[in-house]
């Protein structure tokens, strides 16, 4: 017992008291250390960590409006919308992004996974923001996502309502198609309110109208799991749908057009002279918008960008052709108020005209013999008009031509247009820094050289000749309304200004297209009908000059892209007119051979589709009424007279 009590007696107490001391002092640090960093998480970082506590389970989710739609001028539907399934991913809530990337490719039976996206350079973006990785998902691809969700975590589906084109190429060049907004488009103030991401229209009306399309979208508030699944709404705000967009355009015209132009490239457009409103308006070759919906792909866009016939331009407003012969009744209008010609007078054609030392063909290789200007244009004489361009020269022509709106832009509600081109000696010498040239004056009275118009300015000056002398703004925006039907603007006729001719000289020139359909030796002759009263003009413009010792030769022998452009304009009836057309053709070869005839087709449906409309037979009550080649020629033989 002593020996035990020895031992007890040799521990040291102090030392005991020493480790305790330290091991006291240490659980003081530690738990010091743990109420300072709760006291940070807690108060320091308390809002942050509750907000990010917040964002995990509550969410804001935009709800993107319904796009308004796009009607014709008798209400049928041209652009709809529809649902399209995107695969979005919330890279918070999938932590490992490229694993669930894997994963959501072997769910998809994708070989390659073509949705993936670098997400590193979305360091920027708002957390827990949904990024899209796929568009446009098949119903077995969203079946798919949807049958396999516990193993994808982040990964959700957003339905997005996506443009549906109802008559595909048929309209696309007028309705045009939406696609993303682009870095420069955000730069630009016009698109002050968007977004990146936002949806917006790219070219036509839908460009042209976007502010009134896109409607304001909407919003909810709901809670999601751990997986990022909604479990339930707490708030909501409805998405306001755009407006409808009602045009003057007429679909069943349209389709007329459409398919009386064939496979051909070019352009039409179906005009009321009596208003500027456009009926048709055809460009070809074309594209189908509904490939642009959720982004085109790169062979799609390929094959659109490498086609040499520019199927992405409106060729109706912005393809710029020499006018040819339709040029003429211009010329002639400008010669007659100028009182250099009248009716009466005559000029000799053998079928050559020589200026200096160089020969001008008419394209009658023997010649029309003595011509006055009816007949001038009835036949289309070319030499008569050397003559008169000459007598006019170049900066009086170039006057009276811009009286007739060619050289500017119409002023039509599309994006897009051209202004095409009419010369003059100050043009050249300013652009080319050469003088102008007599011989360049002799092409212009033909409307060939230098001069440029596109369909849309030679019809609205062809409907002004028709209504007696009133340049309208082409317009084929009728009215926007509501859903409801509640119109919220509406769109009228606007005069623009009046071309510089006497009424007098408009009918002597009417007359002239009338006798150029109607009458014997009349180029537009395929227009000739018993019950349509159609007057118009045929026009070839050469795309490759020849020489002028040359004899033409014949267009098949010639390679495509050097063939000539075919080109015809009309109006009808004679009194009154209710519809002009033109038809450019290009590459067509002559304007009687290629270009009238579609005219023909397209005027015949057009009163076939109104008498149907009205319930008559066609050629019945709502015959026109019309005169004989003799009759027109006493009423243009009392013109002369005429003050």
């Amino acid at each position: 017992m002593r020996g035990r009590n020895n031992k007890l007696t040799q521990y040291d107490p102090g030392e005991f008291r020493r480790k305790l001391g330290t091991l006291t002092w240490l659980v003081f640090f530690a738990f010091t250390l743990l109420i300072s960093r709760i006291w940070y998480l807690q108060v320091v970082k308390g809002e942050t960590l509750r907000q990010r506590s917040k964002n995990n389970r509550i969410r804001l989710q935009e709800i993107k409006p319904l796009r308004g739609l796009i009607l014709d001028a008798r209400g049928k539907i041209l652009v709809d919308n529809q649902p399209s399934f995107d695969i979005s991913i919330i890279p918070e809530a999938a932590k490992d992004v490229e694993s669930i990337i894997k994963k959501l490719a072997y769910v998809c039976d994708e070989s390659n996974v073509k949705f993936f996206r670098d997400f590193s350079s979305l360091k920027n973006r708002r957390p827990f923001v949904p990024v899209k990785i796929k568009r446009n998902i098949g119903r077995d691809e969203l079946a798919a996502v949807e049958t396999n969700s516990l193993d994808l975590p982040g990964v959700i589906i957003d339905i997005i309502p996506v443009r549906k084109y109802i008559y595909g190429e048929m309209m696309s060049h007028i309705l045009g198609y939406v696609g993303e907004i682009s870095d420069i488009e955000i730069s630009k103030d016009f698109y002050g309110q968007y977004r990146s991401g936002d949806i917006t229209g790219k070219l036509g009306v839908e460009k042209q109208m976007d502010k009134y399309l896109k409607g304001v979208s909407g919003g909810e508030q709901i809670e999601v799991n751990v997986n990022g699944r909604k479990l339930n709404v707490l708030g909501r705000v409805e998405p306001v749908s755009g407006y409808n967009v009602m045009l003057t355009i007429d679909v069943e015209l349209q389709k007329i057009c459409w398919e009386a132009f064939q496979k051909k490239a070019g352009a039409v457009i179906v005009m009321d002279p009596r208003d500027g409103s456009i009926l048709a308006m055809v460009s070809k070759p074309s594209f189908d918008p509904n490939l642009f919906n959720r982004g085109i792909s790169n062979e799609n866009w390929k094959k659109v960008l490498n086609n040499l016939l520019c199927p992405m331009q409106n060729k109706a407003i912005s393809g710029q052709y020499p006018p040819g012969s339709t040029y003429k009744p211009f010329v002639a209008a400008a010669a007659l108020e100028e009182g250099l010609i009248t009716p009466d007078t005559k000029f000799y054609c053998d079928g050559t005209y020589m200026l200096g030392n160089r020969t001008y063909r008419c394209w009658k290789k023997h010649g029309h013999g003595e011509i006055s200007l009816h007949r001038a244009i009835v036949e289309s004489c070319d030499v008569y008009f050397y003559n008169v361009g000459k007598l006019l020269g170049v900066d009086k022509l170039a006057e009276y031509s811009k009286g007739f709106g060619f050289g500017k832009n119409t002023g039509i509600q599309f994006p897009g247009e051209r202004g095409g081109l009419v010369p003059s000696k100050d043009w050249k010498l300013d652009k080319r820094k050469e003088p102008w040239q007599m011989g360049e004056t002799i092409s212009l009275s033909i409307g060939q050289g230098f001069v440029l118009l596109t369909p849309l300015q030679l019809i609205r000056a062809y409907c002004a000749l028709a209504n007696g002398g009133i340049l309208y703004k082409p317009w084929l925006i009728k009215e926007i309304t509501t859903g409801k039907g509640q119109i919220i603007k509406e769109f009228f006729p606007e005069v623009q200004s009046f071309i510089p001719v006497s009424k007098r000289n408009i009918e002597i020139l009417n007359n002239a297209l009338w006798g150029a359909v109607n009458e014997p030796h009349g180029t537009g002759g395929a227009l000739r009908r018993k019950e349509r009263d159609v007057c118009g003009k045929t026009g070839t413009a050469q795309v490759v000059g020849m020489p002028e010792d040359e004899e033409k030769p014949d267009m098949k022998e010639v390679s495509y892209q050097h063939r000539d452009h075919a080109l015809f304009v009309c109006f009808a009836p004679y009194e009154n007119p209710e519809v002009a057309v033109i038809v450019v053709v290009e590459h067509g070869g002559h304007g009687g051979s290629a270009a009238a005839p579609i005219a023909r087709k397209i005027i015949d449906d057009f009163f076939k589709l109104k008498d149907k409309r009205n319930g008559f037979q066609s050629g019945g009550s709502t015959r026109l009424r019309r005169q004989s080649g003799k009759d027109r020629a006493r009423s243009n033989e009392g013109l002369k007279n005429k003050d």
